[in-house]
């Protein structure tokens, strides 16, 4: 991959201490990780993003650091952390980490000093107000959990700001000395040698709050500083970054106003997401189509990041109420596979009743569509979720690597896990493990080996274009093209149920000789005039290539 790795990328998100115990205190580790690169290389990834390491109080799973130059104690070591970075680099497997610097936590030094005297020099590195904000209750991140975003100290004798949690107290990036902090911290894990970050909550670090203001102003500029200080650091390193946001504002994540891409490199498509698993409720491929019409063109070097399932829940705001309801009726029909009144808690496999024909679809679909694939670690076992879970912990149970006592995550007592291991049921570690797919050569793990390496086969699909071929199709199909400099693929999936033929015919001039690379079954011949595909199937179709 050249300096625009990230374009051809397959990234594989996890945490660290739900992955692999090596040492058996029941939470996983750095070097579990590292004893598992091999199997992740085996998979086709080519970079991990890793949730939060940081030493943290662990109230919000991480996300409340206290220290963005270390490693938490639980999970070993910044020594651990370089041997990490060594044996996935030569596995050519890349690094990135979680940046979350729109808040810290409030057991962070900064902010005890902050709180301690209005003379501290680091009280103006969060926003305060003398007197209670109008706006007090509105801007909830977290309905339901949350009932403010300003909390009253006692000890500053003021009300301090948090977008999120009340122990999550928020950067002020309107002062200068909070920026250049953060781009030390960059230049820090840069220099041990990660491959980039994942922004958390890219708008709340180019909010320039107002008391009283809901709708402050951004400083969109940051961006472009943070991504000219990456860019020396570490030439090919990658910002990713969360904005879900209007449609209208997206593009201004990736280019100043003179469209030059100068910010992030990379957003994760929110918009296609939702329509995506719409689309999959449905069984009808229109709102996909909706999608890839409606999403605004980016600048030359910029990047969509695809998802079904990441670590929080399945975000369904940018859906009307209903289509949201629709959602929820095929996928969360219970209130408490739901959350914050917007969302789905639950894993791929189980929303799709563990039917497998469903859940190569989904995925192949996932990813043949423009942009980087995201996937979450264990949805290539299908892996389930646990409802007696608070919130997003559902789908943040351990890794189930075997039959053995807690999956194999763990030789730890099972009441000393960092979370429990899904045990019975038709999801339960006993059934879905790693060990038993690995066997089976027929099984979901070696389908999403194949898959995958077929997609690294085919770099038109993460750095070409991607256009919905318009032509009359049967209900519920979906025919798309990526068209690059190495050449052309064609790409079909039915969402329906009924077994379907479609006429593509009008493509057999541009085809040099055409391969099927990846289907749900032998199809035999490709004949562009009548394409069978059977219910919930797919073809990926090599028409040419050029190099």
């Amino acid at each position: 991959m050249g300096e625009r790795w990230y374009t051809e990328a397959v990234v594989y998100c996890l945490d660290v201490d739900t992955f692999a115990d090596s040492d058996g205190d029941g939470v996983g580790d750095i070097r579990g990780l590292i004893g598992r690169l091999d199997y992740l290389a085996r998979l086709g990834v080519t970079c991990v993003w890793l949730h939060p390491i940081h030493p943290s109080p662990s109230r919000d799973d991480g996300y409340d650091a206290t220290d963005f130059y270390g490693v938490h104690p639980r999970l070993g070591s910044l020594g651990d952390f370089t041997e990490l970075l060594h044996e996935a680099r030569n596995r050519g497997i890349r690094v990135i980490i979680d940046l979350v610097v729109n808040h810290t936590s409030d057991e962070h030094p900064w902010f005890q000093s902050a709180r301690s005297s209005p003379d501290s020099p680091y009280r103006d590195w969060y926003v305060w107000s003398e007197t209670e904000p109008p706006d007090r209750h509105q801007g909830m991140v977290f309905p339901g959990e949350q009932s403010e975003t300003w909390s009253y100290d006692r000890t500053a004798k003021a009300w301090y700001y948090h977008r999120f949690y009340k122990f999550q107290p928020d950067l002020n990036f309107a002062n200068p000395k909070v920026r250049e902090e953060v781009k030390k911290v960059v230049a820090f894990w840069l220099q041990l040698g990660v491959s980039g970050f994942r922004i958390d909550a890219a708008p709340f670090i180019i909010e320039l709050t107002e008391p009283g203001n809901p709708n402050s102003p951004k400083d969109f500029d940051f961006l472009t500083d943070l991504r000219s200080h990456v860019q020396w650091r570490g030439g090919d390193a990658v910002l990713l970054a969360e904005a879900n946001v209007e449609p209208d504002n997206l593009v201004a994540y990736f280019s100043d106003a003179g469209g030059s891409a100068n910010r992030l490199h990379t957003l994760f498509d929110f918009m296609l997401n939702g329509k995506l698993v719409l689309a999959l409720a449905r069984q009808d491929p229109e709102p996909i189509i909706d999608a890839l019409r409606d999403t605004p063109m980016l600048p030359a070097g910029a990047q969509w990041a695809t998802f079904i399932r990441n670590h929080d829940e399945i975000d369904l705001s940018r859906l009307t109420a209903e289509q949201r309801e629709e959602v929820y009726q095929q996928f969360g029909p219970e209130e408490n596979m739901r959350i914050y009144d917007r969302g789905i808690r639950r894993r791929l496999a189980p929303m799709l009743g563990g039917d497998r024909r469903r859940l190569e679809l989904a995925y192949a679909l996932q990813f043949s569509l423009r942009g980087t694939p995201v996937l979450r670690y264990g949805d290539e076992i299908g892996m389930g979720e646990d409802l007696s879970q608070a919130g997003r912990y559902a789908i943040r149970t351990p890794m189930q690597w075997s039959p053995a006592p807690n999956g194999g995550f763990s030789s730890a007592p099972a009441d000393q896990l960092v979370r429990p291991v899904i045990s019975g049921g038709e999801f339960g570690y006993e059934k879905v493990n790693v060990t038993a797919q690995r066997r089976d050569p027929a099984s979901l793990l070696a389908w999403f080996e194949r898959m995958i390496h077929t997609l690294r086969e085919a770099p038109e699909v993460g750095s070409g274009s991607c256009t919905h071929i318009d032509v009359p199709a049967p209900a519920g199909v979906l025919a798309h093209r990526a068209d690059g400099p190495t050449g052309t693929m064609v790409f079909l999936h039915n969402l329906g149920t009924d077994d379907v033929e479609v006429d593509l015919g009008a493509l057999a001039k541009e085809a040099d000789l055409p391969v099927e690379v990846l289907a749900d079954q032998d199809y035999g011949d490709v004949r562009f005039d009548a394409l069978a595909l059977g219910g919930y199937g797919y073809r990926w179709i090599r028409l040419r290539r050029t190099t």
